[in-house]
């Protein structure tokens, strides 16, 4: 059994979580390592260098502040607005930095266990309203029928445009049991969509594994959570002993809408198809905030073939993962471009249960590619299509003629025939996921090509070269 190996340079970054936005359930998650306000105070003191303070727009901010007081319309809170000078200062550096109060600070903390409340979605901002990344599997929103790429323009008829993500969700949380309507616009619908959600406490089960066909498995990962890596492991063993205890021919690997999550639980699950190797590598401006994850010997798979489905809700861990597998040519990388997301954001506590989350660095894939704002290209381009079978001619079989031969290898013909009809009537794979069929498909093709190659290399006879002296 594979064991993770780990190059770091300081211990606490063992802390480190990926993912993108807001995770809301509501909970708000990015490649973070969180560091007691000590150790991030030496941290600090790393660097040499004292850079001045700018005194004109110091004096700029205290003359601002003193002109709030004097003459807003309203009394002001000197917390408050210093809060809210903390809040725009980190907020204006990267959509990931952010200052936590209290209540998100909590969320943070508590992301990773795979409990919590809310309806089970990943969103961000977009021109002022609040898009979806993706629903959760299982959740409230995925069952209501919540798309990745919706705009939630109103919440329980309440506009969000000129709200903060965070203002936001405080209106999306709730007592559990309690409904909330989101208005959502949906590319392609010609009218805005109210739909209804139940607030819950959210459980996710992060992995989901299946055979698509004998010899052949699927294993599904909607976020990366602490045990997520065991669990991909254990659900391959699952599949095999499923599969008669037959090695599988070929695995497909489902990380579309995933939005990452813990990073340690990436290189894990790269690791279980890896022979070892690089995963993943970070660069920042301070020693701490530069680290390497490398994968042991040993391929749990032996080489079998491996898809990986990605797409623009596949982001940081799944893009770790994807970026991994193509760049050592351990699998095939299927589906649409990822989000894009490469940094790695630090947690600093503060006083009064209040933290920073600041973007520190970038990580980059085993051959130093930088997916920041860029993505993960796939090898092979598929998009997310609905097929449809063309109404044909119902060809005549030779086993519909009265009085056909039985085939002498079919013991029962007519159960044969009945199991052909009940296949017609079901919608077939490629009709509900045809990304997911392209994947078997090729899973398929790879193995068809390998053995055609082995059948011709046993035909050739060996042949000994002889020399006369």
């Amino acid at each position: 059994m594979n064991v993770l190996s780990t190059t770091l340079r300081h211990p606490r970054w063992l802390a480190l979580l990926i993912a993108p936005m807001f995770c809301l359930s509501l909970n708000a998650w990015s490649d973070e390592s969180t560091l007691t306000p000590e150790a991030y105070q030496e941290t600090l003191q790393q660097s040499d260098k004292k850079l001045p303070l700018p005194l004109t727009e110091l004096r700029t901010f205290t003359e601002v502040f003193d002109i709030i007081k004097k003459a807003y319309v309203e009394d002001t809170d000197d917390k408050d607005l210093l809060e809210n000078a903390i809040q725009g200062m980190l907020s204006a550096l990267d959509p990931h930095s952010a200052y936590l109060k209290p209540e998100a600070f909590e969320d943070l903390q508590a992301n990773t266990s795979g409990e919590f409340g809310g309806l089970g979605i990943e969103v961000g901002m977009e021109d002022g309203f609040v898009k979806i990344i993706t629903p959760i599997d299982g959740t409230p929103a995925d069952k209501a029928g919540i798309e990745a790429g919706d705009l939630i323009i109103k919440l329980d008829g309440k506009p969000v445009k000129g709200l903060s993500l965070g203002d936001a969700v405080k209106l999306m949380r709730g007592k559990v049991g309690s409904d909330i309507v989101l208005t959502i616009v949906r590319e392609g619908a010609d009218r805005t969509l109210d739909i209804t959600i139940t607030r819950a406490i959210i459980k996710t089960r992060s992995v989901r594994s299946r055979l698509l066909a004998p010899n052949y498995g699927y294993v599904r990962l909607s976020q990366f959570q602490v045990p997520s890596g065991a669990n991909v492991r254990k659900a391959l063993i699952e599949l095999t002993t499923e599969n008669n205890d037959t090695p599988l021919s070929g695995v497909v690997l489902d990380l579309r809408n995933n939005p990452g999550g813990v990073l340690q639980a990436a290189a894990e699950i790269s690791d279980i198809f890896l022979d070892g190797g690089l995963v993943v590598y970070t660069k920042g401006k301070l020693a701490d905030s530069e680290m390497e994850l490398r994968a042991t010997p040993g391929d749990f798979l032996n080489g079998a073939p491996v898809v990986v489905l990605i797409n623009g809700g596949s982001a940081s861990a799944s893009e770790i993962v994807a970026g991994a597998l193509q760049d050592h040519k351990r699998a095939i990388i299927m589906g649409t471009q990822s989000f894009g997301k490469g940094s790695v954001q630090t947690v600093r506590p503060l006083p009064n249960n209040r933290a920073i989350k600041l973007t520190t660095a970038r990580y980059y894939t085993p051959d130093g590619r930088s997916i920041q704002a860029q993505g993960i290209t796939p090898d092979i381009v598929v998009d997310n299509v609905k097929v449809t079978k063309v109404d044909g001619y119902e060809y005549l079989k030779e086993s519909d003629l009265n009085g056909h031969l039985a085939n002498p290898d079919e013991a029962d013909s007519d159960n044969a025939k009945e199991s052909v009809n009940s296949q017609k009537n079901k919608k077939s794979l490629q009709e509900r996921d045809y990304q997911l069929y392209q994947a078997l498909s090729l899973l398929k093709a790879l193995n068809i090509v390998a053995l055609n190659n082995n059948a011709k290399d046993a035909d050739k006879e060996p042949t000994t070269e002889t020399s006369e002296q």
